[in-house]
């Protein structure tokens, strides 16, 4: 089975709210809610992918220093198997943008439950909870 590793941030603001993003249509898993970040490319860091990803997807910047590793998923789907390093950020630059199409929002990690996740993000919610 393919292993693939990808990159995903718990953005927190001032309030203690997560950034969470939908799915949109005509991806895999269309609909379900995730925490942004995406695929590490070769030659990449977890860290730099992350980066990339936040300015591609949202149109922020953050730095290194500023994502702190928080948990991981390790999951198997049927046609791969992901790991996902989950880094914490409270600092960036620029307001977050929906520039892909998903659907932003900023939750209570109390109020994750009622946002359906992909299965590998699941087992991630107690953890941010009890950090957050």
């Amino acid at each position: 089975m393919k292993s693939v590793l990808v990159s995903a941030v718990c953005l927190i603001d001032r309030d203690g709210r997560v950034l969470l993003a939908q799915r949109p249509e005509g991806k895999s898993m269309a609909g379900l809610w995730e925490f942004p970040g995406g695929k590490v490319e070769d030659g990449e860091t977890p860290e730099v992918a992350l980066i990339r990803e936040l300015e591609e997807e949202l149109g922020i910047n953050t730095w290194e220093s500023c994502l702190a590793p928080l948990t991981f998923a390790s999951h198997a789907y049927e046609k791969f198997h992901l790991l996902m390093p989950l880094f914490a950020c409270r600092k960036w630059e620029g307001t977050p943008i929906a520039r892909e199409g998903q659907v932003l929002k900023w939750v209570y990690p109390k109020d994750f439950r009622d946002y359906p996740m992909p299965p590998a993000d699941i087992p991630l919610i107690p953890m941010i909870r009890d950090w957050v």
